[in-house]
């Protein structure tokens, strides 16, 4: 399949456009294209045959009348009917395990990898221009590309290409989710988007209004890619095989994060058990990888060696076993395929019959010569079983001929059998049928078996038959759940003009933008900024006599956010940067846009900056009373009276970095000889300290 880069219409710091991977072209006619419309088209059929089935069923409460119940009664007995013979197509689908496997002609035993979800497409146009018209009280026409750019981008997920591209771009969208849910997605109001995604292996639809299903649906696509791109890999390359292990190990950690995250989400094909169960079957074909990696180059006939890849291969054959054994659970069985299910029993009986065979090869085929480093093979067959037969020691059967050759044969008659149910198990699955190179595997294993066995063959030891002993699994590295970074693909809010995540979100209310005129007197505005994005207006200077200072219904408040000096929006602005559009203001003043808090009244922050002469102070809390009598600044205590921030003065004796502000008697009782000091600017510049 094609992509492409389409631009997602944000500029970068460097003032060109930057862009996201399109997805691949959903008309290419290819295997897993052909598969996922026709997955589509089942998808719809399905949702079809159910609201005719809710609609019956309703009826059939309704009604009270006989006939009418028996014409219902008929119609949902097709319906159902319909049901099951369009999820046993989809059922097929998820069978079709040839489309996924690599290009290469290859002898190795098929995988089984996750089909992706399907989903409608969802216009985010109409809801977020009401939402940013109304809450954001901003021109919705002027985010129009930054809308389209999210829908394009929604769209490309639909059909990401098989390679680390495709997980990219769904890894961006996924991180564009949390901004995206922080900007219109309020706790409180639905924005009337609805997000459908249809089950993985039944087809049933489930839809929500909120953002936790889209996350964990592109979480399990994110799971389904990689486990694509590991069928994918070429396996007869260590190269290949060490994308496989990892692409697997990656899909394994992704679908146990969406269990661990996301605990209630009303669809079957992501719910605990389901969940439990992929995670082992991605960690048993990462093992399987492993095995074939550790044979790849080929397998030296030597006694140990026989051996450790015996064990390997029984380490394959439990991790399937357990695999299986979740498959047929009674709240699985019904929904998983059954190709599956009997692939992994297939794989079971086959890795464990090899397993025997390894061993029974290094039994019968190697005796113990001086040469033989003898504790060495001691100690390697005795961590072969569980337990020996009574009797028997691990020197013993190394040192005795007949006993070797005994329990030689009796692990080739217990190959030779597994490798005949496994094929039996092969031919009663009808979806097994067309995977010829499957059914290849398992008679040349099975050939191999039967021909060691006939090798040492004997007629006089017909009534000589013996139970061989389970062989312990043992590996020397066990795949493990690996959960890539999804915060490695940095991106971009798309709606980052509407101002800092942190003030503007959804869950945030203020009243609409106010123009305020600020006219200086001498070199004071007359209020006090607190650092940061957006800067906020900590206090007011209770002097100053000029009305649009005062708190009141359109002027200046305490706690309100400055978005805008002049022409120059300033949401993303720190302090340093508004003081400059300030500090230039002529007598005839400027315009300022503010915003107000509506939900409650915001937090004034301990400490807060501001300008006088030039010189950046810090003041921790700001006084505006005095006792007027006491003359000694050192025991000058302050009055009782509520300050103009009515802040609560819990403690009389204030810190170093307080500051007494005058009050509004100018007489000579102030403890020192100057004239009063005017209220701390945040545009007083000066060369005076």
């Amino acid at each position: 399949m094609t992509e492409a880069l389409i631009p997602n219409g944000i500029n970068d710091s460097g003032g060109t456009l930057s862009y996201f991977r399109k997805g691949c072209n959903p008309l290419a006619q290819t295997g897993r294209s052909k598969l996922q419309k026709k997955r589509a088209v089942l998808n719809q059929q399905i949702i079809k045959q159910m609201r005719i089935r809710a609609g019956a069923e309703n009826l059939l409460k309704a009604t009270s009348n006989n006939k009418v119940k028996e014409m219902v009664l008929l119609e949902l007995s097709f319906v159902n009917s319909d049901l099951q013979l369009l999820m046993g197509q989809l059922d097929a689908l998820n069978s079709s395990v040839d489309v996924y496997q690599s290009k290469q002609e290859t002898v190795n035993i098929p995988l089984i990898a996750l089909g992706l979800k399907e989903t409608k497409e969802v216009d985010f146009s109409a809801p977020f221009k009401d939402f940013i018209m109304e809450h954001y009280n901003e021109d919705s026409r002027k985010f129009e590309d930054e809308i389209a750019d999210l829908m394009d981008l929604r769209e490309a997920c639909r059909t990401p290409s098989r390679s680390e591209a495709g997980v990219e771009l769904l890894e961006k969208y996924y991180n564009h989710l949390p901004m995206i849910e922080s900007r219109f997605f309020a706790p409180t109001n639905q924005t009337g988007i609805f997000f459908t995604w249809y089950d993985s292996f039944t087809g049933v639809p489930v839809c929500q209004q909120n953002l936790s299903l889209e996350k964990a649906s592109i979480l399990f696509n994110m799971a389904a890619l990689f486990s694509q791109i590991g069928t994918r890999s070429n396996r007869q390359t260590t190269a290949g095989l060490e994308e496989a292990i990892s692409s697997f190990q990656k899909a394994s950690g992704i679908l146990n994060y969406l269990k661990e995250t996301f605990t209630h989400t009303p669809s079957f094909d992501m719910g605990p058990a389901m969940l439990s169960m992929l995670i082992r079957l991605m960690l048993a074909q990462a093992q399987e990888c492993l095995f074939e990696k550790s044979v790849l180059p080929g397998t030296r006939n030597k006694f140990n060696a026989m051996i450790k890849v015996a064990q390997e291969a029984a380490k394959v054959a439990e991790v399937y076993d357990q695999v299986h054994q979740c498959m047929i659970q009674t709240q699985l069985k019904d929904n998983v395929p059954l190709f599956w299910s009997t692939m992994t029993q297939v794989k079971t009986n086959h890795y464990c019959s090899m397993a025997h065979y390894f061993v029974a090869v290094a039994l019968l085929d190697h005796q113990l010569g001086p040469k033989d480093d003898e504790d060495h093979q001691e100690k390697t067959f005795s961590q072969v079983y569980d337990q020996f037969p009574e009797g028997w020691t691990p020197l013993d059967v190394l040192k005795q001929t007949e006993l070797r050759r005994r329990l030689g044969k009796a692990h080739i008659r217990k190959s030779t059998s597994g490798h005949e149910e496994a094929l039996r198990i092969f031919d009663m699955c009808p979806n097994l049928n067309n995977h010829d190179v499957l059914r290849d595997i398992l008679k040349t294993s099975h050939y191999h078996s039967l021909d060691k066995y006939t090798e040492f063959e004997n007629e006089e030891e017909f009534t000589d038959y013996m139970e061989a002993p389970n062989i312990l699994s043992k590996t020397e590295r066990k795949a493990e759940m690996e959960t890539p970074s999804t915060s490695k693909v940095k991106v971009k809010d798309f709606f980052h003009r509407l101002g800092p995540l942190t003030v503007f979100s959804a869950k945030q209310h203020w009243t609409p933008p106010r123009t305020v005129r600020l006219c200086p007197e001498g070199r004071d505005l007359g209020f006090t900024l607190k650092g940061g994005s957006p800067v906020q207006v900590v206090s007011l200077d209770p002097l100053c006599g000029l009305d649009p200072w005062r708190p009141s219904k359109d002027g200046l408040k305490e706690g309100d956010y400055i978005v805008a000096v002049g022409d120059t929006e300033c949401k993303w602005m720190g302090m340093t940067q508004v003081m400059r559009l300030l500090k230039d203001v002529d007598e005839e003043g400027i315009d300022i846009q503010v915003v107000s808090m509506l939900d409650a009244n915001p937090s004034m922050p301990a400490k807060s900056a501001t300008f006088s002469g030039n010189l950046p102070k810090t003041y921790s809390m700001i006084c505006l009373a005095h006792d007027d009598e006491d003359k000694n600044p050192k025991t000058r205590k302050v009055a009782k009276k509520s300050s103009f921030l009515s802040w609560g003065l819990k403690n009389k004796v204030k810190s170093t970095s307080t500051v007494s502000l005058p009050t509004a008697d100018y007489s000579g009782s102030l403890p020192w000889n100057k004239h009063p000091p005017s209220f701390p600017s945040s545009s007083a510049y000066n060369s005076e300290s």
